[in-house]
């Protein structure tokens, strides 16, 4: 680790940096516990411990410094997690290094992107305030917004021009650059060869999409055209260095907070209905841009919330986008609820005609999916007639099976046989089934420590030089008597402690059970263990492994007695005397084991 990376990471609280990404909450005097980021689960087994500086997860193994966790959290190598911790901790950054002359290229090419689009964005929104920018500022007007809103969003407006942001950009990078920007088109040639680049977006509202960390890396643009030349309502940037659709939720760098705070987050469909309800306060709303949630976009969310209201349009699109983001939700563990606007009316025209507090309330009302799911069935599927019951049935059969509670499945199962007016016995036994048919995940945590296991491997984990007296004993005790740990299950794990040098613990254990048996009992410790524990520790050791030698020869005693061999039997009297001496000595001065 370089001198600069181990200065960040004695100076950062491991439990702020993981906070910003997933919800902890206290679990003891000095860890924290919350959902893993990194597998799906609906009972916390993610745990910090916050002076160590440490995370471990007794559902998936994984664990490591922070460093590690934001590495892959971020899917970025060490020396970009050592960057990122820095800037999230204040720590100004030294002149950076790459590893290659790739990797340097590759840094270089995202760092000018991400000025590009800032340089487009501020663009866009100075071509909103000109003369041509006067449709673009009545449309927004028409739809609620203020110059303020306006500003907070950062909308601009991109001009009917196929040359004005190239030659605008055309100083800051070369044409490979600007091309893999996004923010411009070209004509394939007739010899498969790409034309000169030209403005990809024109005469459209642009509204800026931003990372977690606020930075602008794509656009959606919206026409201010009708009529069959006026192209798409709405186009998004394409696939960059920055931007993949699929991976990105919308206003999420602004809601974060207010989604903890709330403790839920509210999904909606198009990026106009999270303007308009971020503006009016309801700030915990994100946006899947139109398009129904991925996985990617899932694990994301997941940091945040386990709890999610969804609100997508009432028109067939968004019914449909709905129910792929139920299924996959459901999947993924999530608790669910939906809400239907009266009057068909979207989210964004129905806060502007109704008002905050009147949408407030229909939020509050949200009915849990099964509900909403089992009303969906009888609304695609009208009438008591028996095929209508079936094929209703069939279509919330996947939905039932995908509840990871087999509870909650039982329970959607009853409910739907009930409103969909279901007798038979034949049907009633298919919902059954589909609530029996689902393979819960099995979290499998380790609980095989002893607690004197517990005691040597916190000694042998000990970095504070206060206590290094006693991961000295430990230490003393494992080089010169190692027989009496080779019973122990954590065999492993203590010996690549007395050997770790000045590794931090957790790094110094590479078997992923061993490194769950060391998370557990550093997890579990108020404070680390005295001299006279590591003693006690030791002795109980001892005493085990003599209670054990008495055993083998009180067996070897009776054998030698039923042979009449009477020297052997002298032999062994006198061995079992000796271990019976050494016994009673060693329970009268044993310290306690704390």
């Amino acid at each position: 680790m370089s001198d600069f990376a181990q200065t960040v990471k004695q100076q950062v609280d491991i439990v702020k940096v993981i906070e910003s990404y997933i919800r902890l909450r206290k679990a003891g005097a000095q860890n924290y516990s919350g959902l893993c980021p990194f597998h799906k689960e609906k009972s916390p087994s993610f745990s910090v411990h916050a002076v160590r500086q440490f995370y471990h997860c007794f559902g998936c193994g994984v664990s490591g410094d922070v460093f590690s966790f934001v590495g892959k959290i971020e899917n970025v190598g060490f020396p970009e997690a050592v960057r990122i911790v820095a800037q999230k901790s204040g720590i100004p950054l030294p002149k950076r290094e790459f590893s290659s002359p790739e990797q340097a290229a590759e840094a270089r090419q995202r760092g000018k992107l991400l000025d590009l689009h800032e340089a487009a964005a501020a663009w866009f929104e100075e071509q909103l305030r000109g003369p041509e920018g006067a449709v673009a500022r009545e449309y927004l007007a028409g739809r609620g917004l203020t110059p303020e809103g306006i500003k907070v969003f950062r909308i601009g407006f991109a001009p009917d021009s196929f040359n004005a942001l190239r030659d605008r950009l055309s100083g800051m990078a070369d044409q490979e650059t600007l091309r893999a920007s996004g923010l411009f088109s070209a004509k394939e040639q007739g010899d498969g060869s790409q034309g000169p680049i030209y403005d990809r977006f024109r005469k459209r509202v642009m509204f800026p999409i931003a990372n977690e960390s606020g930075r602008v890396i794509a656009f959606t643009a919206r026409t201010l055209d009708s009529g069959d030349k006026s192209g798409p309502k709405y186009i998004n940037s394409p696939e960059t260095p920055l931007y993949s659709k699929g991976q990105v939720l919308f206003n999420l760098d602004k809601a974060k907070t207010a989604i903890r705070q709330a403790g839920y987050a509210l999904l909606v469909e198009g990026q106009m209905d999270c303007i308009s309800l971020f503006l009016r306060g309801i700030q915990h709303v994100i946006a899947t841009s139109g398009t129904a949630f991925t996985e990617q976009q899932v694990a994301i969310l997941r940091r945040h919330t386990s709890n999610v209201v969804v609100n997508f349009d009432p028109d067939a699109a968004g019914a449909n986008a709905a129910e792929k983001s139920i299924a996959l939700l459901t999947e993924e563990g999530f608790n669910l609820k939906l809400v239907t606007l009266e009057g068909g009316l979207d989210p964004d025209r129905f806060i502007r005609e109704r008002g905050v507090e009147a949408y407030t309330q229909a939020v509050l009302g949200a009915r849990r999916q099964s509900d909403y799911l089992i009303e969906r069935a009888r609304q695609m599927f009208p009438g008591a007639a028996a095929e209508q019951k079936v094929k209703a049935m069939n279509y919330l059969l996947p939905h039932i099976r995908r509840i990871p509670e087999k509870l909650v499945r039982d329970q959607f199962a009853m409910d739907a046989a009930q409103k969909l007016g279901i007798d038979s016995s034949l049907l009633r036994e298919e919902l059954r089934q589909a609530a029996l048919r689902r393979r819960d995940h099995i979290e499998v945590r380790s609980t095989a420590l002893t607690e004197i296991e517990r005691v040597v491997l916190r000694a042998l984990a000990i970095t504070d030089p206060e206590h290094e007296s006693a991961r000295r004993l430990a230490i003393e005790a494992v080089s010169q008597q190692p027989e009496l740990f080779e019973s122990l299950g954590a065999l492993s794990a203590i010996h690549a402690l007395a050997a770790r040098g000045a590794l931090d613990p957790m790094d110094a254990v590479d078997d992923q059970a061993q490194r769950a048996l060391l998370a557990e009992s550093l997890l579990a410790e108020t404070e680390p263990p005295s001299p006279s524990a590591v003693e006690g520790a030791i002795a109980s050791l001892k005493q085990r492994q003599i209670e054990g030698q008495l055993r083998d020869l009180r067996a070897h005693i009776a054998e030698a007695e039923r042979r009449g061999d009477f020297a052997e039997l002298a032999l062994l009297t006198q061995r079992k005397l000796e271990l019976d001496r050494g016994l009673r000595q060693l329970q009268t001065r044993k310290p306690g084991v704390h």
